[in-house]
């Protein structure tokens, strides 16, 4: 009796605590263009059943994500700007930076072409594209591409978030000879939103736009717009993942963020990147071990 009343309290106490706590799911920052594409909901519930990791996910431009990662309110990102990600990590806020994948950046616009941009391109405008452009198009077609836009006041809607593809654009109208930002409000607007969001805008005002590859081959079967330019290195869209450093937020899960870099980096993660597909059509390419 007394052996029984003994463990009561012992007993009682295990009851109460009830199971062990779980880990907190892995903060993962990324940009909208990996949510609007699909691709996320494609790589993550693979990363999720190889590793038991769960993962919490908010999708923000890649300057927010960057943000939200030197405040500590990221455990990992997965973003595409290099000059932002090397500054990073330059700047303490993150271990390292790894070589994900990669895509391109596509001018696209209403069919009727008010700008004349298939002329300045010297190529004909298309509902759909081969994922591996040509070469035909590039820095000089893009830009060209732009200075009519801008010369004929054209409609022109942009991201205008700090985003990665905002960056690549402003690089472009650079290249142009124009800064955009002096019209803004009139022919050239700024959305402040995601890639998907601002290509419907760009649908409902019959206005190019930017975008990256991914988000434009889920998005074309639901608009009017066409794609104009494509191509050349200058439109090549590099992402990286970054771990945060925990010297500078110790309560970052390291272990667990690395296991992802490790993951998306690794054959199985290039494999699920390289199977993703839009209407047949890769969207993204692993980038070389």
């Amino acid at each position: 009796m007394r052996t029984r009343l003994g463990a009561l309290p012992l007993a009682l106490a295990l009851a109460l605590a009830g199971p062990a706590a779980a880990a907190p799911p892995l903060t993962l920052v990324s940009t909208t263009t990996t949510r609007d594409s699909g691709l996320l909901d494609h790589l993550l519930p693979r990363f999720e059943a190889e590793t038991g990791i769960t993962l919490r996910v908010i999708s923000v431009g890649t300057g927010q994500a960057l943000a939200l990662g030197r405040r500590g309110d990221a455990d990992v990102l997965l973003v595409h700007d290099r000059a932002s990600e090397d500054a990073f990590v330059a700047e303490g806020f993150a271990l390292a930076r790894r070589d994900v994948m990669y895509n391109d950046f596509v001018l696209v616009g209403p069919a009727a072409d008010p700008a004349g941009v298939a002329h300045a391109a010297r190529i004909r405008p298309q509902a759909a594209s081969s994922p591996v452009a040509a070469s035909r198009a590039g820095l000089a077609d893009a830009s060209a591409a732009l200075a009519r836009i801008a010369k004929t006041q054209a409609a022109f809607v942009s991201r205008g978030d700090e985003s990665g593809t905002h960056q690549a654009e402003l690089r472009l109208w650079q290249q142009a000879g124009f800064d955009p930002r002096a019209a803004s409000g009139t022919w050239y607007r700024e959305t402040g939103s995601g890639m998907g969001s601002t290509l419907a805008t760009a649908n409902e005002l019959a206005a190019y736009t930017l975008t990256d590859r991914g988000t434009w081959l889920a998005f074309r079967r639901r608009g009017a717009l066409v794609l104009f330019v494509e191509g050349g290195a200058a439109l090549r869209n590099a992402y990286g993942v970054l771990v945060v450093n925990p010297a500078r937020h110790p309560h970052v899960q390291v272990e667990q963020a690395t296991r992802f870099a490790d993951w998306i980096t690794s054959a199985a993660g290039r494999e699920a990147i390289e199977s993703f597909r839009i209407d047949g059509e890769v969207a993204f390419h692993a980038a070389a071990p």
